[in-house]
């Protein structure tokens, strides 16, 4: 008998020895549509839930979510991989799942990070039930506009020189659109306007870009436009003066804005006013026409000095038609707007509490007054409305709002419903530094400006660089491990349906120029001077960068003047003007390929993402459906070599000959999209890869997925 049962105990081993190793790499499952059915579940919905794995290499898969351990189904079998499904009823709440995987006497686990010898909760995966965000926006290619630095249509409505006083001196008109801006430029306006877009539309459009992005545009004194001065109207300087007077500009000396005649006139004379609002709507109308879509920049949790609610510069106090302000009577309507913390100082109570302590942001005080929050609701619905038909809201620094998180998060759950009982398909994209998670519940932010799980992770590996140009690291140049564990982590807290929708961008108004940090110049235009920031710089990685950009999970995002080679430190110098007449043209023609790219193959919107190879400067990962493949290998060192990549895990046969056709290719010198075909034997490649190297490659499978 003893005898009997150790041949029996040596045939297992035998059979055991002889099995396929279990296959790590084949297994697995993300938040896509082609692994949860439907992607973006309401309660009550039933969702199919798959998995992947190598053909029979597994025993059992179960979906383990609570107390429940879910035994999973071979639903299709294609190209040497299993598909297994089962199906799950969604409740009201947040659902958390990941997936145990028996294989013999062993189990692991696959969770958000991948293969594990345990789950913890943090990185299960997630559903949000009845979390939506717009389908227009998953993938969108975006184009952020700094309206003043773009183009100018039309000079009648220019801030004059000496119109009005702004932070200790007067405005400034630039008449060399070519001129670097000062250190302190917030006083100096070159003439962009919303002329300037409508007469750019054709290049925009011909770019491939679908949706604009505005700096913001309401009435205010600095050329940014983040001190909101009047939050109902358009800046007349961005939109029409049909009323005007060439009188009333500030005599040398004078910083009285109250003698300030001219500008004045120009921003409180309802008739400017009203010809603006009604040229935005012209061109939001012509944008629309055109099939894309345009996003305002809301900035809500203060104003400015200026504001009509607080006129500390007494521009409205001898106004027709405004009430009082908060700085010039204590009897005005908007006393409450604001927090004050001398009440005897009317008239003129210079005691109001400023945003990071600047006087000249004075802080809104929600939390002391229903009015005012209710009346930045109606903000909220207004510009989403007609006449205006705004697709969306882009929320400056949107968490510091408020006193206090509760507070914060109670706002943002008004302004959405708000907004979206409007125009339910409008977005809703906040600025956020830090993990968003709190945010994107499905009931406040639909998405983030994607710093973390993009911005910062990229520019460290390709250029080593802080996204300011402050600082450089040289521990995480090219580091590739560092740059996954980054994305991987950050990528968890925006979950799918954010993910999809986040603002991916290399540089923007707030940071230097990306093509400014390929030079590893840690500086600012204060000391190391304009050229310091063209000087050295490297566009073939700007080209890596973009490749990357156009092909990530998310909406990639231009900063005007990035496709024609506008180089310049952190702000003002990022703030450059677009170099009509002067534009890098090979570097606008390839990003009118990337964008093409992202735009063709459609699965780049919303399908899976997978890392298949990465070492020092070396980088390659996959996206993917369940019948295309696109494969992106970098290759940021400075000279050339071959590598060898597993592209069979992305979904691509390993039973046969399969053959990528690369469909763009960059090196130290420029880009080709003459196409070339790679064979991969048993689902693997070997390509050779230039310096400063991206290479595209595309698949698609012969047959397609049946269902069982």
């Amino acid at each position: 008998m003893k005898r009997e049962k150790a041949d029996v105990m040596k045939n297992m081993q035998y059979v055991l020895n002889m099995r396929p190793v279990l296959n790590k790499d084949a297994l697995f499952s993300d938040g896509s549509e082609y692994y949860r059915c439907p992607s973006e579940p309401m309660p009550g919905d039933t969702v199919k839930i798959r998995f992947r794995t190598q053909r029979n290499n597994v025993d059992a898969v179960y979906l383990v979510y609570g107390d429940v351990r879910q035994e999973m189904e071979i639903w299709s079998s294609f190209n040497g991989f299993d598909y297994y499904e089962t199906q799950i009823k969604m409740g009201e709440d947040i659902f958390r799942y990941h997936f145990e995987v028996v294989y013999g006497w062993v189990t692991c686990y696959y969770t958000y990070q991948g293969v594990s010898v345990n789950s913890e909760e943090r990185t299960e995966f997630e559903i949000y039930p009845g979390y939506h965000t717009p389908a227009w926006a998953k993938g969108a290619v975006m184009y952020q506009i700094f309206v003043d630095r773009f183009y100018n249509g039309d000079p009648s409505n220019d801030v004059a020189t000496g119109e009005y006083s702004y932070i200790g001196d007067v405005s400034v008109h630039v008449d060399d659109w070519g001129k670097v801006p000062a250190v302190m430029g917030v006083r100096e306006f070159y003439g962009g306007d919303l002329q300037g877009i409508l007469d750019k539309l054709d290049y925009l459009q011909d770019l491939g870009v679908e949706v604009l992005y505005l700096n913001p545009v309401f009435v205010s004194p600095s050329n940014h436009k983040y001190d909101i001065q009047d939050y109902d109207y358009i800046d007349p300087h961005y939109g029409k003066i049909v009323e005007d007077t060439g009188e009333g500009i500030l005599q040398n000396g004078d910083r009285d804005n109250s003698h300030a005649w001219k500008y004045i006139r120009r921003v409180t004379d309802k008739r400017n006013l009203e010809a603006s609002n009604q040229l935005f709507a012209q061109l939001t109308e012509e944008i629309h026409k055109r099939g894309m879509k345009i996003i305002l920049d809301g900035v809500f949790n203060h104003c400015g000095s200026f504001n009509k609610w607080m006129d500390r510069e007494r521009i409205y106090e001898n106004q027709e038609g405004y009430p009082k302000g908060a700085y010039i009577s204590a009897d005005s309507p908007y006393r409450n707007f604001f927090s004050f913390y001398d009440q005897n100082r009317w008239p003129y109570n210079p005691s109001y509490d400023g945003w990071w302590a600047h006087d000249t942001l004075p802080k809104l005080n929600y939390e002391g007054s229903r009015e005012l929050y209710d009346y930045v609701l109606e903000i909220g619905k207004k510009w989403v409305s007609p006449p205006y038909n705004v697709d969306g809201w882009r929320l400056d620094v949107a968490a510091d709002l408020g006193h206090s998180n509760e507070f914060n998060h109670q706002f943002w759950k008004d302004f959405r419903k708000a907004v979206k009982e409007a125009n339910p398909e409008a977005i809703i994209l906040a600025e956020h530094y830090g993990n968003p998670e709190s945010w994107l519940m499905g009931d406040e932010w639909d998405t983030v400006m994607n710093y973390d799980a993009f911005m910062e992770p990229l520019t460290w590996f390709l250029t080593g660089m802080e996204k300011h140009s402050d600082e450089y690291r040289q521990d995480l140049y090219g580091n590739s491990d560092a740059f996954i564990g980054a994305m991987k982590n950050h990528m968890r807290s925006l979950h799918m349906s954010a993910f999809y929708t986040a603002m991916n961008e290399l540089s923007n108004h707030d940071h230097s120029r990306f093509l400014t940090r390929t030079n590893h110049r840690v500086g600012r235009i204060s000391y190391a001077g304009a050229e310091a920031a063209s000087s050295g710089i490297n566009p073939a990685i700007m080209r890596e960068a973009v490749a990357v950009q156009m092909t990530w999970p998310g909406a990639p995002t231009v900063y005007y003047g990035d496709e024609a080679g506008v180089c310049g430190f952190t702000d003002p110098d990022n703030r450059r003007t677009y170099p009509w007449g002067r534009e890098d043209q090979s570097l606008i023609d390839f990003h009118k390929v990337m964008i093409r790219i992202h735009k063709e193959y459609g699965f780049l919107r919303e399908g899976s993402l997978k890392f298949l190879w990465n070492d020092y400067q070396g980088l390659c990962y996959g996206r993917f459906s369940n019948d295309e493949q696109m494969i992106v290998i970098l290759n940021n060192r400075d000279y050339d070599r071959d590598v060898e990549i597993e592209v069979w895990q992305t979904g691509i046969s390993r039973l046969e000959e399969a053959t990528l056709k690369r469909i763009l290719l960059t090196y130290r010198d420029g880009f080709t999209t003459e196409e070339y075909s790679y064979i991969a034997n048993a689902g693997v490649i070997h390509v050779p890869m230039p310096a400063f190297g991206a290479m595209i490659l595309y698949h698609k499978c012969d047959d397609t997925v049946l269902e069982k």
